[in-house]
């Protein structure tokens, strides 16, 4: 069983390979990129349930790739890796609507942490919106229903004797 699909974004191959091998074993599909826009490219032909992008990339780095999918509309749990941990970034990380962000050198077991509860989050906000919209349905139908019984009523006192 797919646990989920994330896409790993990184200029750096051997950090691909080492979250790509790790996460296949978990049970997730995983789909790289070498580099912002070929992310970019990926986005538009399939959905995640989360992504992980390095911060330092040469053609568009984290923040501008992050940029780039809220301007389309896509909202996926965004985990921003970085070599350089500053309080700064992970303001701008979260400012842009990134979910959290992951400090190098990697610890896996923090990672896995970090991608199952963005994507959980991801699960129940979908759930909620569910939700939402079966409780406005009710709340819409309850006066057309009241209405129909009031024309049920007297259609149905016109027959009796």
């Amino acid at each position: 069983m797919i646990m989920g699909c994330i896409l790993i974004v990184d200029d750096d191959e051997a950090i691909r390979e080492l979250l790509k091998d790790y996460f296949q074993g978990l049970g997730y599909e995983i789909v790289t990129a070498a580099n912002g826009s070929e992310a970019l490219a990926m986005i538009g032909q399939r959905d995640f349930d989360c992504i992980i992008s390095d911060h330092v990339m040469p053609d568009m780095n984290g923040l501008e790739l992050l940029e780039q999918l809220l301007k389309q509309g896509k909202k996926v749990p965004f985990l921003m890796v970085t070599g350089y941990p500053t309080i700064e970034i992970a303001v701008e990380v979260m400012k842009h609507g990134g979910y959290d962000y992951i400090t190098k050198p990697l610890q896996l077991e923090d990672v896995r942490i970090k991608v199952e509860r963005a994507i959980h989050t991801k699960g129940l906000e979908k759930s909620l919106k569910k939700l939402s919209g079966i409780a406005w349905a009710i709340l819409i139908s309850i006066p057309i229903w009241l209405i129909l019984g009031i024309i049920l009523g007297k259609i149905w006192r016109n027959f009796l004797p």
